[in-house]
Formats: structure tokens, sequence, C-alpha cells
């Protein structure tokens, strides 16, 4: 390797550790003489230097190095984060926030705590910024502080955003909520079936999860669910007239297989269709986050006519659940999803997970075999 040259634009630390790295390698004692005449002449260093840490010393003392740390501040507090899902990188961020932060020489936890937290995005939705001091207490080195940050940026890669595309994995069975296009039942409704089909997560079985906020919180919450493939809604959906036997029946459609309420997809919303669900965490009583990727939660919907089809003022929640039986529609048999208002258990849990996976242009149905 060439001996570097020093100009003022490198720590003199780190120069000094790359000559030394040098000359170990060569094997040879470091010559002080051979190591000054490396200095850029248009830095003046004072006589009687005659070692390495009194031209350490000579170095840090020079104007060049006073605006070298100051370059590094400033940089330093203009450095912006950009998370992944916009398009950075989070450990080429690291690397320059602690390359900075050397430079600078600040080697004050508390100061480089500040520095970090003002590169966050200013978005008062940013999940990072939210959850910063809060994950940064006790934190006493730079290597807990980037460990921690790092933790909170896994957190946030795993956040449902308002528009996320998920599948829906029935925790029991291991199979994914799905729905084909122009698929129906053949009784009740006759609206698009929902059944849980494939084990491994395919374009029928992608979701996009829309609500009102950035992030969805598990206190008073509520998400649609667009089918992607047939952008149409999950629901359930009642009538007042039914056409099949031509009377007035105020009531919610039935599944073709058990008592239970009718779930189905729709593209509009209309007064006798409910699209709006409410998600809690299955296993964290009154959980106050916000809805991740692979949490496991219980989805319900509100249903404003009891058994009996009077009208339940303020409402009544049912279940999404899936079970071991089936419907047939044609030649083909589907695992039923319906929802119920009976007591909790695991056939009741589902798990959203952020899926890459897109769509094909192409607008055909693959045949049911594919999603059983």
């Amino acid at each position: 390797m060439d001996l570097p040259k020093y100009n003022g634009n490198i720590h003199p630390d780190e120069w000094i550790n790359d000559l030394q790295t040098y000359f170990n390698i060569k094997q040879n004692l470091i010559n002080i003489d051979i190591v000054i005449s490396l200095v850029d002449s248009t830095i003046k260093l004072p006589t009687g230097i005659d070692n390495i840490e009194k031209l350490r010393d000579a170095l840090k003392e020079d104007i060049s190095f006073i605006v070298f740390k100051n370059t590094n501040k400033r940089i330093l507090q203009s450095l912006k984060y950009n998370p992944e899902r916009k398009g950075g990188n989070t450990s080429n961020f690291i690397s320059n926030f602690r390359k900075l932060c050397y430079n600078a020489e600040i080697n004050d936890v508390e100061e480089q705590k500040r520095y970090l937290y003002k590169s966050l995005p200013n978005n008062h939705f940013d999940y990072i910024s939210n959850e910063f001091y809060e994950k940064m207490k006790n934190v006493n080195s730079i290597n807990e502080l980037i460990k921690r940050f790092e933790e909170i940026v896994l957190e946030e890669s795993n956040l449902i955003r308002n528009g996320s595309i998920v599948a829906l994995k029935h925790v029991a069975t291991g199979k994914y909520l799905s729905s084909i296009k122009n698929l129906c039942y053949t009784t009740g409704s006759r609206k698009q079936l929902v059944f849980v089909g494939s084990s491994e997560p395919i374009p029928n079985s992608l979701w996009k999860i829309e609500f009102g906020d950035e992030l969805a919180a598990y206190t008073d919450n509520s998400i649609k669910l667009r089918h992607v493939k047939s952008d149409t809604f999950l629901g359930i959906f009642y009538c007042n007239y039914d056409n099949i036997i031509h009377k007035y029946r105020r009531d919610y459609y039935k599944s073709p297989s058990t008592n239970h309420t009718e779930v189905s997809c729709k593209n509009t919303n209309d007064g006798y269709w409910n699209g709006n669900w409410k998600f809690n965490h299955s296993k964290l009583e009154n959980y106050q986050g916000y809805l991740k990727s692979n949490d496991t939660i219980i989805l319900s919907i509100k249903r404003v006519l009891d058994v009996s089809c009077n009208y339940i003022q303020n409402g009544q929640y049912e279940f999404l659940r899936s079970h071991d039986i089936q419907i047939t529609i044609g030649n083909d048999a589907f695992q039923e999803v319906v929802c119920h208002n009976e007591r909790l258990g695991g056939n009741d849990e589902f798990q959203p997970k952020l899926t890459k996976l897109t769509v094909p242009d192409t607008d055909k149905t693959l045949g049911s075999k594919h999603y059983k």
C-alpha cells in the first residue's frame, strides 16, 4: 500500500493508525521523520516532535482539525434517515453516522442519541420517531444505541400501513383466506365465495388493508379488507327482500353448511352491507400497539340484526372463523369461512403477513385445484 498523506481531511488518529499498520506489515519501526514528511506542507508543525504521540497532539491542535471536526458535526446535523421501504439503506446510514461521530469526536452517548433522533423523519405518524426515546432508556454505549435502533427499524419494517398488501393465514390450518373472482355461493347472497385455501400465499389470497390513519392501532380501530384480484371487500350481507323466495325477510344470509353468518366479497357498500372489521390481539389483552405482520389477531364485525331479525342497539360483534366443514360448489369442495358469536378458540385466529407477491396482469381464474 502507498503511504497516505495527511492533509486535514482525515481524523489524525485514523491516519496514524493506518501508518502503524503499514509499518507493522513491513516489520519496520516507525521512522518519525518519514511520518512527518507525509504531513501536507500547508500544515505547520512545531519543532521538537520526536515521536508519534507528539505528532498526534500537534495535528489535533492545528486549525485544520478544528475545521474537520466542525464540518463533520454540520454533516451529522443534516444527516437524514430514510427507511428501506422508501429506498434507504440502514446499514449504510449507520456506518455513516458512526463515522461522523468518530470524526467529530462525539463520544458522549446522550449527545449521540440527540443526533440520531434529529436524523429521523419529522412525521407525526413515524413509528421510529415516536418509539425512539422509550426504547433508548438506559442505553450507555454506542453499540447498545445502534442495537436498539436496529430493533426499532426491524419493528417498523413489520408494521402494517394503510394500503399494505397482506395474506391472512388461518393459524389452526396454516392455510390462507382466499376468494376467486366470479366464483359465488349457490345459496344465500350468491355473492363471491370466501374460503380458506392454499397453504402458501398466492394471488387469490392477497388483501389490501385500508383504514383512516397511516398506522393501524389496536385501540379504536376499523379496517377494510379489499380482495386485490377481484377488487371486492370482505364482509357480511343481509337483505330486506329475497328474490329467491319472493318475499320480505330482514335477515343476514346464512352459510350453506352451518347456521352461522355467511361471509362474502362484494364490490360496493350499501345499507345492507358491512365491510368494517375490528381487530384485537388474540394473545395480549388490551394491547395498545400497532398492527404488525405476523401478529395473531381476532377479526370481528358488527351485526345490526339479532338471530330473530330484530335491530340491535349499538350492534353485536361476530367473529371471523374457519373450520373443517367444507362446502361444495360444482365438483369442488372449499373450507368454509363464517362469522359467529360463540366462544372464541383456535379456529378464530388469523395472522396478517406482509407480502411482495404481485397479482398477474391477466385476469384468468386458475382452476380451483390450485386453491384447496
